[in-house]
């Protein structure tokens, strides 16, 4: 992607001497509403084309910071260009070969519960070092910000999924336990909108769903691939259409939608939340994934990216990670994007054995017809 020549790189960069990083400020990306951009972002009819698209202030700020801290070799492993290819068939799984996550990765905490308390002695962001963090991601007081975690730190992820991933963490001085707070989710889905790229894509893991750090985070990453959840078809819940149901493949979930930034958004924020609470309290696992996409219905592979689709996944507890399985099934790859820990696996995928392993780790049915009733209960409430 083309670079603006209006952005300052250099003062979210780091200083060339590493013993001048503790005491160096973290600086502020501050930013207005009218940065936030939902019309023009789509993917390009032909694909090499992203590349000379052009980035936004946000990108710009996030790739130069991040690929400052590739150079000074703070990640796990360098990532280098991943072998990619979309499965055969009629889904459009995409999936990439990322061996080193693999291997190199933080062993998950010990987690129990859904609803497990902050443990300020297992590992958490309040210690990691001043060269991870890029910067605070700051809306400006026009935008009417009363959220005690508003002010949210853009954290490197030190064992990438693809370029760019990012961590989203809100004021750690908190100790806040891996629960999905508004203040949180409103920066997630910010950070999509301040982004240019269309496969900037902004997720959520709760305990049970393959967290692995029980301290309030969000991951934020780019793909250069279109997935299933952008444009998969869904039918209303409510007669409102607030609360929607994706029925296809890879995995049936439940979609909210937001077409503006707004009075749209903030109800959007609400509802997602209380859905997130409702299953939080009930230890029930989910994944929530935040994409730009088109708007819920019937919709077709040309329709455009015209909001933001939030798609919720309630799931069976998983806690650790499974080996010997080609893929783990968190916030991604229920979107259809399948990070493949080996060579012989990520050549011999099918995209049946995809969907099976993905689906494994759903609900039953009856207990998932259960989880809807209440979230459409939830949702009819607000009429109240």
């Amino acid at each position: 992607m083309a670079t603006p020549g209006d952005v300052n790189e250099t003062s979210y960069l780091l200083s060339p001497n590493i013993s001048d990083w503790d005491g160096q400020v973290i600086p502020d990306f501050t930013y207005g509403q009218e940065e936030l951009a939902v019309e023009g972002v789509q993917w390009p009819q032909v694909p090499r084309a992203l590349d000379t698209q052009p980035w936004s202030r946000f990108d710009s700020a996030l790739r130069a910071a991040w690929t400052q801290r590739v150079e000074l070799g703070l990640f796990r492993y360098r990532l280098g260009t991943l072998q990619t290819q979309t499965l055969p068939g009629a889904v459009g799984l995409v999936a990439q070969l990322n061996v080193e996550r693999g291997v190199q990765r933080r062993r998950p905490q010990d987690i129990q519960s859904v609803r497990q308390a902050f443990d300020p002695q297992q590992f958490n962001f309040r210690k990691i070092g001043r060269g991870e963090i890029l910067f605070r991601l700051r809306p400006e007081p026009s935008c009417g910000r009363q959220d005690e975690d508003s002010d949210t730190l853009v954290v490197i992820n030190v064992s990438p999924l693809e370029h760019g991933h990012v961590l989203l963490v809100p004021e750690p001085a908190l100790g806040l336990p891996q629960r999905l707070l508004p203040g949180a989710l409103r920066a997630g889905l910010e950070a999509v909108l301040l982004s240019l790229h269309p496969g900037f894509r902004v997720g959520f893991n709760s305990l049970g769903g393959l967290a692995s750090v029980n301290h309030l985070h969000l991951h934020g990453y780019y793909l250069g691939h279109r997935l299933p959840v952008e444009q998969a078809p869904s039918v209303p819940l409510d007669p409102r259409g607030r609360l929607h149901l994706l029925q296809t493949l890879p995995a049936p979930g439940f979609l909210f939608y937001a077409s503006r930034p707004g009075p749209d958004l903030e109800a959007l924020v609400s509802r997602v939340c209380r859905a997130t609470d409702y299953l939080s309290e009930h230890e029930i696992a989910h994944n929530v994934f935040v994409t730009r996409g088109a708007p819920p219905g019937e919709v077709s592979p040309s329709s455009v990216l015209t909001g933001l689709r939030v798609l919720l996944w309630p799931r069976k507890s998983s806690f650790g990670v499974k080996e010997g399985e080609a893929f783990n099934v968190a916030l991604c790859e229920l979107a259809g994007h399948l990070p493949v820990k080996t060579s012989k696996d990520f050549s011999s995928l099918t995209e049946a054995a995809a969907v099976a392993l993905i689906q494994d780790c759903l609900l039953p049915q009856a207990q998932a017809e259960e989880v809807q009733a209440a979230l459409v209960a939830l949702v009819a409430r607000e009429e109240l």
